[in-house]
C-alpha cells in the first residue's frame, strides 16, 4: 500500500511518517521540500500517483483568515482533485475540535471550510478533529499576554499531544474504512488557566496568569463546551508530565490530574 502525507515535513507529518514507515508500506513524505506544492500544483499529481492512501495535514503559512482561508480552500481543491485523478482510495484530513464554535477567528473558519470540502468532496473520507495541541501552549499564552499579565479564560480543556495526534492519522490509515469525523482529545482535562499555571511554572515563568471569564481565545469568547471534544471521541495517552519529560525538562510533581 502506497501512502501520501501531504505537509510530511511539519509538526504533525514527520511524527505520522515515522508511525507509518515501521511497517513494509510505501510512505510518501510530500512537502514543498520534496517539490511538491499543493497550491501551485507543482508536484502533486507525480507525488500522490499509484497512492491508496492520502493523509492531509498541510497548514496555512499565517493563522491569519486573510490568508488561511484561500489557503485552506485551493489546497483543498487541488489535493482533491489529483487525488481523484490518481484513483486514491482514501483521503484522510487533520482539523480542530470546536472550528465550527471558533467562528470568529479566521483560521478556524478557514479549517471549518477544508471540512465542508473534504465531506462534498466525492472520495471516502476521515476527518480527524483533534483538541488543541500541548505543543500550541506557547502561542495561547502569547495570545493572552498584557504586559506583564497572562489573561487567560476558566474554560474546560482536553488538551493532547501531537504525536497521539499523529498515531491516531496513522492508525486510520492503516484499519478499514473510516468514514466521517472521529474526534480526538488527550487522556486529562484541565481548566485553561490552570494548565497555562502549570506550563508557566514548569518553564519557570513567573509572570501573573490572571484568571479573566472574559479573555478571548484568538476573538472568541469560550465556554466549558466550546474546546471539548464531544460524542465518543478517541483518547490519546500522553499525559501533560509525560509530554513534558519528552522535552528533557522535569515538570513539576502532580502537573496532570
Amino acid at each position: 500500500m502506497k501512502i501520501v502525507v501531504l505537509g510530511g515535513a511539519g509538526m504533525v507529518g514527520k511524527r505520522v511518517v515515522e508511525r507509518l514507515s515501521v511497517g513494509e508500506h510505501e510512505i510518501v513524505a510530500a512537502s514543498r521540500r520534496t517539490g511538491v506544492d499543493v497550491l501551485t500544483t507543482e508536484g502533486l499529481a507525480a507525488a500522490v500517483k499509484g497512492a491508496d492512501v492520502v493523509i492531509d495535514v498541510v497548514n496555512s503559512p499565517s493563522f491569519e483568515g486573510d490568508v488561511a482561508i484561500p489557503f485552506f480552500e485551493t489546497s483543498t481543491r487541488n489535493i482533491l482533485s489529483a487525488a481523484a485523478n490518481a484513483g486514491v482510495r482514501r483521503h484522510i484530513v487533520l482539523s480542530i475540535v470546536g472550528a465550527e464554535r471558533l467562528s470568529a477567528n479566521g483560521y478556524f473558519r478557514a479549517k471549518l471550510a477544508q471540512e465542508r470540502l473534504v465531506e462534498g468532496g466525492g472520495l471516502p473520507y476521515t476527518i480527524l478533529r483533534a483538541t488543541q495541541f500541548f505543543e500550541f501552549l506557547d502561542r495561547i499564552i502569547r495570545a493572552g499576554t498584557a504586559g506583564d499579565e497572562v489573561h487567560i479564560a476558566p474554560a474546560r480543556v482536553h488538551p493532547i499531544a501531537a504525536g497521539d495526534a499523529a498515531s491516531a492519522l496513522a492508525d486510520i490509515a492503516m484499519a478499514r474504512q473510516v468514514d466521517g469525523t472521529i474526534e480526538i482529545a488527550g487522556p486529562d482535562s484541565f481548566k485553561l488557566d490552570q494548565l497555562v499555571r502549570i506550563f508557566m511554572s514548569a518553564m519557570n515563568d513567573r509572570r501573573q496568569v490572571i484568571t479573566d471569564p472574559d479573555a478571548l481565545y484568538f476573538g472568541t469568547r469560550l465556554t466549558d463546551e466550546t474546546l471539548m471534544a464531544g460524542g465518543n471521541p478517541r483518547f490519546g495517552h500522553t499525559d501533560f508530565d509525560s509530554w513534558f519529560r519528552r522535552l528533557k525538562i522535569t515538570a513539576p510533581a502532580g502537573a496532570a490530574h
